[in-house]
């Protein structure tokens, strides 16, 4: 599965931006999908998951009621709306698709296939 994150940039605190993320594989829509972020210098850290219909979705604490994760997959892409964007939100974001089985949906452990990020840069 090759996955494409895109959608990153420089944007004032409180303001708000859209990361996509296109996926090669037909499967796409079988797999749970998921945002993960890493801050310099930190882990890299969960920040939103989808199941495979689009129907449920999960965040992490810290962007709950800020940030809404999407999917279309008819065409094969995740969105992740980000809203009310804070200086801590600072990362490079990066999207995942699910292993067939899943151990974990809020933990690197439970994603094999990975993009190559898009930074993301709130300024305060």
């Amino acid at each position: 599965v090759q996955l494409q994150a895109s959608g990153g940039g420089l944007v004032q605190s409180g303001g708000s931006l859209r990361l996509s993320c296109a996926a090669s594989e037909r499967a796409f829509s079988s797999r749970t999908m998921g945002w993960f972020r890493q801050a310099p210098g930190k882990e890299r850290e969960f920040v939103a998951g989808i199941y495979p219909s689009g129907g449920n979705t999960f965040y992490a604490d810290s962007v709950k009621g800020r940030f809404s994760i999407s999917r279309v997959n008819a065409k094969n892409m995740m969105y992740l709306q980000m809203n009310s964007l804070k200086s801590e939100d600072t990362a490079v974001y990066f999207c995942a698709a699910g292993n067939s089985i899943m151990s974990t949906r809020t933990s690197t452990f439970g994603y094999g296939y990975w993009g190559q990020g898009t930074l993301v840069t709130v300024s305060s």
